[in-house]
This record gives C-alpha cells, structure tokens and sequence, in this order.
C-alpha cells in the first residue's frame, strides 16, 4: 500500500499569506491589473521564440511610444519581464518563475479550504 498526500488548494487558501510576500504579489498583480499591461504580457509571451521587440508591440496600440514604454517598465519592475537591448531595439522576454508565482497563487482554487485534504491511495 502506498500513501501519497496531494494538497488541494492554491497557497492563498491554504494559509495566510506572510507581509513579504503579500507586498511582492500585490506588486505583480497590480502590474498586471491593467489591461495594456495585460496585452503587452500576453503579446511578449506568445510572440515567437518567447521574446518580442518593441517594434513588434507598438504597433498594436494606439499609444505613444513613450507610453508603450511607461508600461512595459511597470511589468519589469513588477519582476514580470526581463529586457536586453540589441542595437537600437529592445527585446523583452517574460520571466516563468514570475508569471508561474501569480498561476500558482490562485490554481487550483476549487473550494476554500483551511488545510490540505489528505487522499489516501492504495495499490494493489
């Protein structure tokens, strides 16, 4: 017989969030609570081979260059996308680890739950 513990609930219903990581999230999540913000991330991250120029964002916007730029350097503060400049252009490139923080805080939320339910799985 072999026992495995399989937690159900995101971290945001398991426990309490400490202050640290309250503070970086709501960060992150602001960042992303705009929608131009939204799309930039979006567009960065299914643009092909993972990383987009900003040639390649700017022409989906109705916003001024300085604009796009603003945005784009919310979502890099945020710790969201990671850029490297090459020539005159500049290609930013979402960061997974980040992006992966924000899923797995509400995923997989089906019900609130105080603690983790432990399933008991038995093989013959």
């Amino acid at each position: 017989m072999t026992a495995v513990t399989i937690q159900c609930c995101a971290p945001i219903a398991r426990e309490p969030l400490s202050e640290s990581d309250a503070a970086d999230l709501a960060v992150m999540l602001k960042a992303v609570a705009d929608p131009v913000r939204l799309r930039l991330l979006s567009m960065i991250g299914s643009h092909a081979g993972g990383e987009a120029c900003v040639c390649d964002l700017t022409p989906g916007f109705d916003l001024t260059a300085p604009t796009i730029s603003h945005h784009l350097k919310v979502l890099r503060t945020a710790g969201l996308i990671d850029s490297e400049r090459r020539g005159t252009w500049v290609y930013y490139r979402i960061i997974p680890s980040a992006v992966n923080k924000l899923g797995a805080l509400f995923a997989p939320l089906a019900e609130p739950a105080r603690r983790p339910v432990e399933l008991e799985l038995t093989t013959v």
